[in-house]
């Protein structure tokens, strides 16, 4: 039987703005995954309407609905391990010795695919409010077969 894709949809520094045109980017996930800087409750309800979400607490997200978002996690897809964290500034592990394939984190609002000792770092950038003459993006994982691809989508606003 051939496996089909596993889609992610990945989403960060939301700010409490989830603009329409992310909601549409992330139709056809199979699961979310917010990489903090939720910014409001209902940003997360939202997303929870179309697939099932995976969302850690940013810098931002202070306010005590905030408190139940763990400040790391770990997401396991089709035997690829994810690392989740919003400030990859604060990140001190070995990833590729810990055994994650992917980081996935937020706080600067850069989009951002790059691979460093066969680890996939990605950053979707900022799906929120826009910052300096940043994209407003988003990104989307796909997992077929032990392998990971990753892709910035550019939002039109």
């Amino acid at each position: 039987m051939i496996e089909k894709p596993v889609i992610l949809g990945v989403i960060s520094d939301t700010h409490g703005l989830l603009r329409p045109e992310a909601i549409e980017a992330r139709r056809g996930s199979d699961r979310i995954l917010h990489a903090g800087d939720v910014g409001a409750p209902e940003i997360l309800e939202a997303l929870v309407e179309i697939a099932p979400v995976t969302a850690i607490r940013g810098n931002v997200d202070t306010d005590p609905w905030a408190r139940a978002l763990p400040a790391t996690e770990v997401v396991e897809v089709s035997g690829v391990s994810i690392y989740m964290l919003h400030d990859l500034g604060q990140f001190k592990l070995k990833p590729e010795a810990a055994g994650f394939r992917v980081v996935v984190y937020g706080h600067s609002h850069q989009p951002k695919i790059e691979e460093k000792s066969g680890v996939l770092y990605f950053n979707p950038g900022s799906a929120g409010p826009r910052r300096f003459h940043l994209p407003v993006s988003v990104g989307r994982l796909m997992i077929e077969a032990g392998n990971v691809r990753a892709e910035l989508v550019e939002l039109e606003i």
